[in-house]
C-alpha cells in the first residue's frame, strides 16, 4: 500500500467511494448512517466531502487503486465537546468497498497515530455512527479506541472514541 497527499483533485475518487459504500449499506438496511441515495448527487454532500478534502486528505493506493481515504486535523467537528488538549482528529476514514478486508483502515489509523506522535501530540479522535448494530464502535474498539461520549448529529447520534497513540 502506498500513501499520498490528496486534494482538492481527489474529489470524483471519494464522491464514488461514499456513494458504492452508501449503496452497500443501504442493500444491508443500514441507511440510518449515510441514507440511501448516492452522495454524488447531493449538493450538501459534494460541498461537505469538498471541505473534507481541502484539507489533510490522505490517499492510500494498492494494486495502482485507491483503496482508502483519511482526512485529520488538529480541529475537532463543533458537535464533539472539546478535548482539553491538542489533539489530531479523524474527520474521514473511507475504504474503498473493493479493498475491504485488506486493512487499508488499520494501516490509515496506524498512520494518523504516527502522525500525532510525530507532532507531539498526545490525543488521537474519531467518531463514528452510534447505530445499526454496533459494528463500527466495535472496529475502532478492535484499533484500540476507547468510547468516550455520544453527540448528537443532526437527527443521528456519533459516538466519540480516542486513543493515546
Amino acid at each position: 500500500m502506498r500513501l499520498r497527499q490528496g486534494g482538492p483533485a481527489d474529489l470524483p475518487v471519494v464522491l464514488a467511494m461514499f456513494d458504492d459504500t452508501v449503496a452497500w449499506l443501504a442493500a444491508r438496511g443500514l441507511s440510518g448512517q449515510w441514507g440511501d441515495q448516492p452522495w454524488s448527487r447531493d449538493p450538501d454532500r459534494v460541498r461537505l466531502v469538498e471541505e473534507l478534502v481541502a484539507d489533510g486528505l490522505w490517499v492510500a493506493e494498492a494494486g495502482g487503486s485507491p483503496a482508502g481515504v483519511l482526512t485529520v486535523r488538529e480541529q475537532a467537528p463543533e458537535y464533539a465537546p472539546p478535548a482539553g488538549e491538542r489533539e489530531l482528529y479523524v474527520r474521514l476514514l473511507l475504504v474503498s468497498r473493493d479493498h475491504t478486508g485488506a486493512d487499508v483502515g488499520g494501516k490509515l489509523l496506524a498512520f494518523a497515530r504516527r502522525q500525532a506522535r510525530g507532532n507531539g501530540v498526545a490525543l488521537v479522535r474519531v467518531d463514528c455512527w452510534s447505530g445499526g448494530d454496533g459494528a463500527l464502535i466495535r472496529y475502532y474498539e478492535g484499533q484500540g479506541f476507547t468510547p468516550t461520549v455520544r453527540a448528537p448529529v443532526g437527527e443521528r447520534e456519533v459516538q466519540i472514541l480516542q486513543i493515546r497513540p
